[in-house]
């Protein structure tokens, strides 16, 4: 056994009575950090009455001596018969009634920021059926215009731990699934950074990347040919006929001149 019995309480005692870090609290009752980090705020276990470990043989208070000299110091917890498969959770997640009234609004939060989480998966962290889910992702449940999005470990639904557990998962199983071809296009987020941002052209010239005012249809060597022979010269360009002053001489000649 290496969690004590009702790890989120007894959390809540040492945040209460003790200078201990938020890391040896955690390490102690196996939550994350971060959720130890939101009961200290009083964001996270409002409400919950601290469990005191000592009184309830869970605990030396030389361990807690220790800890507060010494921060990298991680307590042991003793050994207690009647925390033996305390750990162990059967059937379905149990939420107490104050708290479901506020699953619709972790479930938004969890489809909203983590697409990747199956149905099964977020049904699990929040106590929920996929039903709920499906109307939620659908946007078809009945009060879904009132809805906030609030992260389940706020409030109180999972642990954090729990969360990126599941997110972690999900994402493994997203990188099986992905291609040969799909993983060679990925970027490490350095070399993201490092690109140059790409030109845009504004959204009102959008599509007229390729408009020319030229005919397509005509061959760029004929153009290039006709504008060399044809329009050489005033004459060709008018097809006017040779003058060899001939025209002249006949007209002197005339008798009736």
């Amino acid at each position: 056994m290496n969690k004590p019995i009702m790890a989120r309480a007894t959390a809540v005692w040492l945040v209460d009575n003790t200078t201990l870090t938020f890391k040896q609290i955690a390490d102690f009752t196996g939550m994350h950090e971060l959720e130890v980090q939101g009961i200290a705020d009083g964001d996270v276990a409002t409400g919950v009455k601290g469990f005191d470990p000592i009184a309830n043989n869970q605990l030396e208070q030389s361990e807690i001596d220790k800890a507060e000299k010494d921060p990298l110091y991680k307590m042991k917890l003793k050994f207690n018969p009647a925390a033996v498969g305390e750990e162990k959770r059967r059937g379905p997640r149990y939420t107490p009634l104050s708290k479901r009234q506020d699953r619709p609004a972790s479930i938004l939060w969890l489809v909203k920021f983590h697409p990747e989480l199956s149905d099964g998966q977020i049904g699990k962290l929040v106590g929920t059926t996929k039903p709920t889910i499906q109307a939620i992702r659908e946007r078809t449940h009945w009060n879904i215009a009132n809805i906030q999005p609030i992260d389940p470990v706020a409030l109180g639904l999972c642990k954090q731990s729990e969360l990126d557990a599941a997110v972690a998962k999900a994402a493994k199983k997203a990188d099986s699934l992905m291609s040969d071809d799909e993983r060679r296009k990925l970027v490490s987020t350095e070399q993201s950074l490092g690109m140059e941002a790409e030109p845009r052209l504004p959204t009102a010239i959008e599509g007229l990347e390729t408009f020319s005012l030229s005919d397509p249809r005509e061959d760029d060597s004929e153009e290039d040919s006709r504008k060399d022979s044809d329009f050489s010269d005033a004459d060709s360009f008018f097809n006017l006929p040779d003058d060899d002053g001939d025209d002249d001489e006949d007209d002197s000649d005339d008798p009736r001149r």
